[in-house]
Parts: structure tokens; sequence; C-alpha cells
């Protein structure tokens, strides 16, 4: 099975080539890149093209190592002994199975995201070593190890907000999604927008470079926002003369969809101020 660009995801040929290294390796695949540039969507993809299950396990700030194996539910064992219920004599009844157990325990090969690792604390990675290196776990409290049935296809996100650890590195097949370049935005744009009118696309994904090159910008918007930015611009019916950033008028057209912080917002207007001042 190989992984390839789907009706609905264009994968360029070194993320392809990336995904089908990490399947043949059976390594956890890392994935980082810019917030919107389709790393949680590239799981979604993969186990739709190679026909298997996916498994989501979103990944917070407070999340532990632990909660991806199991989580044993001690308060309310305590609870139903008090009320003597008979199901308190059976440990397994407060055991709550985490993603990992449910990838492990699958009667099929499944795929597994870990998302945005990159938020939880620095050891959480370290903490997953083993289980993600051999495969399995023990559950201390019944006293069994879970082994996996089938290995898993692990895919891991990062938005590069905390470095991660070189023992977790070393055991990952790495990939950075670059931002695409306009050719690339412009097949991913006809897979949403078929049909999109020429000039105006073209019109918009130039004015769309220039903000991203935009020197002093915050934030620069991705793939996904030009995709609702798009969107607004084709529910709104606008044409590409509807674009002009001239004057006062240096903002782009429904900015909020591509300008996401008020430092951003303010340097279009310093910038426009300044082109008036020039005249």
């Amino acid at each position: 099975m190989q992984f390839s660009s789907t009706r609905s995801y264009i994968a360029s040929e070194d993320l392809a080539i990336a995904v089908n290294a990490a399947v043949t390796l059976q390594r956890p695949l890392l994935v980082k890149g810019e917030p919107g540039t389709g790393k949680t969507e590239l799981a979604r993809q993969v186990a739709e093209s190679l026909g298997m299950e996916l498994l989501e396990w979103n990944v917070k700030s407070t999340t532990k190592a632990q909660q991806g194996l199991y989580e044993y539910d001690a308060v309310s064992r305590l609870r139903d002994s008090q009320l003597g219920e008979e199901r308190v004599h059976d440990v397994r009844n407060y055991i709550r199975k985490g993603k990992l157990w449910q990838a492990f325990e699958a009667d099929r090969r499944v795929v597994l995201l870990i998302d945005e690792i990159d938020k939880a604390d620095i050891e959480f990675p370290n903490d997953l070593l083993q289980e993600l290196d051999r495969m399995e776990f023990h559950v201390y409290e019944t006293g069994e190890t879970i082994r996996a049935r089938h290995r898993p296809v692990v895919i891991i996100t990062s938005n590069n907000e905390k470095e991660l650890p070189d023992a977790f590195l070393r055991r990952c097949f790495f990939h950075y999604i670059r931002f695409p370049d306009l050719e690339t935005l412009r097949a991913i744009v006809s897979v949403h927008y078929p049909d999109i009118r020429e000039q105006l696309l073209t019109t918009a994904l130039t004015q769309f470079y220039e903000i991203r090159e935009t020197p002093g910008l915050k934030k620069k918007p991705s793939t996904s926002e030009v995709l609702d930015w798009l969107k607004l611009l084709l529910a709104e019916d606008l044409g590409p003369e509807d674009l002009k950033r001239e004057g006062r008028n240096l903002l782009p057209r429904l900015h909020g969809a591509l300008l996401k912080n008020e430092q951003d917002v303010h340097l279009f207007e310093r910038l426009a101020f300044m082109a008036r001042g020039q005249r």
C-alpha cells in the first residue's frame, strides 16, 4: 500500500515519500510545519488512502502520557465499594482504555494520530518511548501486558512550540511540511473550488503571497486561511478588480480571514499611512 495525493488532499512528492518511508520502517512519522498547513488532515487522508481506521489523540497542555495507555478510576471504585456494588470486585470495570490501548488491540492495522505533541509537558514524549518502541505496556492494576496485535501507523504532529527530546526524535521519521509554492497552492485550491475563475484566482494568490512576504508580519496566513478567504470572495461574488489595494485600501479585502491579530492589522494601516504620505 502506497500513500499519494487523494481527491481532497494534495500531497507533495516529498511528503508522500516521507509517509511511505515511515510505514515501511514501522516508525512514527513526526510532521512539523506552520499551523494550517494540513498536518492533522494528513493523518485523516493517510487513513482513508490506506483503508485504515483513524484514532485521534488530541494532546493538550494538561495531557499526560499515561492517559494514552489507560486511566484507573480509583475514586469511582471507592464510591462503589461504599455502596456495596458487585462490580467493585473486578478492577477492569474501573479502567478506561486510552488511544494507544485501542490501537494496540484493534483487529486490523490502524492509523494513530498524536496531534500537537508539543503542547504537552516536556517529559510527555519521553514517557512514550518504550510503548512506541516495543509496542507494548504493562497494566499494573491487573498485572497484564498489552501488546499490539498489528503495529499501528503512528503520525505525530508538532507546531514547533517547544523542542522535542533527542531520544524521542531518534525513533521517528521526520518531515517538515513547507508552505506550498504557487503551483501547488493552485492545485490545492482547485480541489476545493474547481469552478473558481482563473483571473480571480491569479489576482487573489498574487496578493496572498505579497501579504505573506510583508516584512514585520507577526503571523503569516496559512493554507487553511487562504481557502477561507477564497470562500468568502466567492460568496461575495467579488472579481479581481475588487481586490485592488491602494491608498487607504492597503488592507486586503475581507482581511479578517487572513490577518489574525491586531499587530498585523496595524502594520498594514501604517503602511497605508506611509504610502499616502509619500504622494
